[in-house]
């Protein structure tokens, strides 16, 4: 397994005083990435699970058990799941299979993976209609068990099976959930209260995982086992990494090393744009997305001050989004930096025919290859970017299998968890989307959340109000274009 990671594009000497870092403030930052990786380590051993999942044979033995005890047959395998719940599941498939465009023909030696993850009515009903219901597994995946989304969706879902199987249907219904019970003895999640009651399958995500860090747990072990994803090379290479990140070495330690320089640049660049030269690659970055602003982005009080921390991640393909965002990139704001994702060998060279035509815009091409034409694509990229003071860094993959991308999964959970030892926040909780879901339950009628009703109602009074006042006039007797209109 060989994941590196090149600094040299975030220095001074590169981007430019103002927009990189100097090698003097990297090497002062050490003793504070030390403290970093001493802090969280002991986090990990008390309340933070995801550095443990690659070597928890409790979690792991039973997805095993599992797909081993599936015997009837099966063409498509269907995920009901949100952010977390789903995202992990997306980058494993999209990693080791690639896109879908790219999948072929679905059967039960390949298995086709549905995510319903939105609860767009039309996205739904045409999910829905693509499966069939005999030749289809179901995924209920929430921690919590209470997530409104995936709870409506499962309903329908669940519905549509059992019309058309009826008893047989309960046999195809798998909750991934918490395990937990509260003092009562009762189970803490609703959907594992449901699948006890209608005698469903059930396998447990750890109290201490958090839903975006659960992506090497059956939240998406599960799913990639069943769709004939080698999970234990997956958990291979993330043990890999979770030996190499707790090392003190830097040198060694690419998480810790990337996060201090993330770390160290955050403030002059509040957008974090990942720019994967990879297909493979395409639903991790969008995984990477949730986990970097989920976690990073929290409300933080220092010397009585309160601060608004982290960086705004963007998902960006190479080459494909050379023509669509690199103008802006260049042109625009430089309040970006940029996180190359390069892999080395892509198990194929995509050789270009060596035929001529005289014509300079197609002759010079002939003969060569795809890899190296990315390869370039992404070295003149990074060089444009230099050239207008825009920094930006590497990480290289020598190719992307399971091994590989287990490894990397962990290295930014790893990156992430730094990341916000240093920013002074906690990593694993999630505020700002607690105060939509509560909204969103009042909304909905959910008991004991009616007072959450009530105040967004008052909010949009307000707002309304607020839209039918008269702006101020711009001064004397004129009149602000907005009254005139």
């Amino acid at each position: 397994m060989k994941i590196q990671f090149d600094e040299n594009g975030l220095l001074a000497g590169v981007a430019g005083r103002a927009n990189g870092v100097t090698r003097s403030e990297y090497e002062a930052a050490r003793p504070k990435a030390l403290e970093a990786l001493a802090s969280f380590r002991e986090k990990s051993q008390k309340d933070v699970g995801f550095p443990h999942l690659p070597f928890q044979k409790d979690v792991i033995d039973p997805v095993n058990q599992y797909v081993d005890s599936v015997h009837f047959d099966y063409d498509t395998v269907c995920v009901v799941g949100i952010g977390g719940s789903a995202l992990g599941a997306w980058a494993l498939d999209c990693g080791i299979r690639g896109p879908h465009p790219v999948q072929g023909a679905f059967t039960r030696e390949h298995p086709r993976l549905v995510i319903l993850d939105n609860i767009d009515p039309w996205f739904t009903a045409k999910a829905l209609a693509s499966m069939v219901p005999n030749k289809t597994l179901v995924l209920a995946i929430a921690k919590s068990g209470a997530t409104a989304e995936t709870v409506s969706t499962f309903l329908i879902v669940r519905n549509w099976l059992e019309e058309a199987l009826g008893a047989e249907a309960t046999g195809r219904i798998v909750a991934v959930t918490t395990l937990e019970k509260s003092g009562e003895g009762e189970y803490k999640s609703d959907l594992m209260k449901l699948a006890v009651s209608q005698g469903y399958r059930t396998l447990g995500v750890p109290e201490n995982v958090g839903g975006r860090f659960s992506v090497l747990c059956p939240v998406g072990l599960l799913p990639a086992a069943l769709i004939g994803i080698d999970i234990g090379k997956l958990l291979q290479g993330a043990a890999e990494m979770t030996r190499l990140s707790w090392l003190p070495d830097l040198a060694e330690n690419i998480a810790l090393r990337s996060a201090v320089w993330y770390w160290l640049i955050w403030k002059k660049k509040p957008i974090h744009v990942a720019f994967p030269y990879s297909s493979q690659l395409w639903g991790t970055a969008f995984w990477f997305r949730q986990l970097w602003a989920e976690s990073l982005g929290k409300t933080r009080k220092r010397e009585g001050k309160t601060e608004n921390v982290g960086q705004t991640p963007v998902a960006a393909l190479g080459a494909t989004d050379q023509h669509s965002q690199v103008q802006l990139y260049i042109e625009g704001p430089n309040d970006k930096v940029f996180t190359f994702w390069k892999v080395e060998n892509f198990g194929a060279a995509g050789a270009i025919p060596a035929r001529k035509f005289g014509l300079d815009a197609v002759d010079y091409l002939a003969g060569q290859n795809l890899t190296d034409l990315i390869h370039a694509e992404q070295r003149a990229t990074a060089a444009a970017l230099s050239k207008n003071g825009r920094p930006h860094c590497t990480v290289t993959l020598e190719r992307v299998d399971e091994e590989h991308l287990g490894a990397f999964l962990q290295m930014m959970e790893f990156q992430t968890a730094f990341m916000g030892e240093l920013l002074g926040i906690d990593a694993f909780n999630q505020p700002g989307v607690e105060q939509g879901k509560l909204f969103t339950y009042g909304l909905m009628g959910r008991p004991e959340r009616e007072q959450y009703k009530k105040e967004i109602e008052a909010l949009e009074k307000k707002w309304a109000a607020a839209a039918r006042r008269k702006p101020p006039k711009a001064g004397g007797n004129t009149t602000g274009a907005a009254e005139r209109t």
